[in-house]
């Protein structure tokens, strides 16, 4: 039976879970099992409200994906008037990680915008740029934010350092979670309209593709973050197909990346072909596209250079 989320639910006319929501259950259950490390994953069609996962809920280690959250609180306090884009960060040498990203090589004492460093987070996942960001907005907030969204699994205990081992537990968050909060993103109801429309081409704008775009046709436009340690592979998004859906998928204590590399992009085409089958199913039923997401697209904003919202909120 339809499971509410968000509250979003089902049309009335439909009692039962749609026939291509009903084969990835399955399928999802299926590729779960049998894959050997620890998976999670969670799939929400924006258009009817239906979802399906399998160990959505469980806690994963976070990798990269915690920048969106990150990101999330950095749009939070530009809308509560407390910088803006344009306010030059200066770096410090504990802001430093090699991890991810070229930051880390600039000189102390550089100094950066909040809109250089949240492209650089996003986009080349740079794990310096994040430590300025969260060094900025305060890790506190972030973790209040997120809680007050209610992602209940998602916490951030310190700063990016993946020279230890405690960086697993230190980022966390579930399926369920990124499900949750990129939702509210692709209706616009994260922050405000014009913050979401910018997270949203922030992360249309990711480099790192091998994931969950790499089995997609070409053109199908994804907003999405990876995230990635020596064993683990992430990668959350809402793509944007007939039926535009959000997708989270965490693994874990993998034996090998390709392993998790093939998993993922399996999963990604699989969803994605059923995605596809479902507006078929919603032309049989009479059911309209975005009847409860008023129109969901992608915004495709970066011409705007994340210069803040005009005088109309930036439509």
């Amino acid at each position: 039976m339809l499971v509410p989320f968000l509250g979003l639910c089902a049309p009335a006319q439909a009692t039962l879970v749609p026939p291509p929501m009903q084969l990835l259950r399955a399928d999802l259950h299926r590729m779960v099992v049998r894959f050997p490390a620890s998976s999670a994953v969670e799939v929400m069609d924006l258009a009817t409200g239906y979802h399906v996962g399998y160990n959505a809920g469980a806690v994963m280690p976070a990798a990269s994906t915690i920048k969106v959250p990150v990101m999330v609180e950095v749009f939070r306090q530009l809308e509560a008037g407390r910088f803006e884009l344009d306010r030059r960060v200066t770096l410090l040498e504990s802001d430093k990680d090699y991890g991810s990203g070229d930051l880390c090589d600039a000189p102390a004492g550089s100094t950066y915008s909040v809109d250089e460093l949240l492209d650089k987070m996003i986009d080349v996942s740079d794990n310096t740029a994040t430590n300025m960001l969260i060094r900025l907005v305060g890790l506190a907030n972030i973790n209040r934010t997120m809680n007050r969204l209610g992602l209940d699994q998602t916490h951030l205990r310190g700063y990016v350092r993946t020279d230890s081992w405690s960086v697993r537990q230190a980022l966390q968050s579930s399926p369920a979670d990124m499900v949750r909060l990129l939702t509210m993103m692709a209706k616009r109801e994260l922050v405000d309209d014009w913050s979401s429309n910018e997270m949203i081409s922030i992360l249309e704008g990711d480099q790192i593709n091998t994931l969950l775009p790499a089995s997609l046709p070409p053109g199908i436009a994804i907003a999405h973050k990876t995230g990635s340690f020596f064993d683990t592979l992430n990668d959350v998004g809402i793509v944007y197909g007939d039926d535009p859906y959000v997708i989270a998928v965490m693994t874990t204590h993998l034996p090998s990346l390709d392993i998790g590399r093939t998993f993922i992009r399996s999963l990604s085409l699989l969803t994605f072909q059923q995605e596809a089958r479902m507006t078929a199913w919603r032309n049989l039923t009479g059911i309209s596209a975005f009847s409860e997401t008023n129109g969901i697209t992608s915004p495709d904003l970066r011409y705007w250079g994340h210069s803040g919202p005009s005088s109309n909120g930036g439509n």
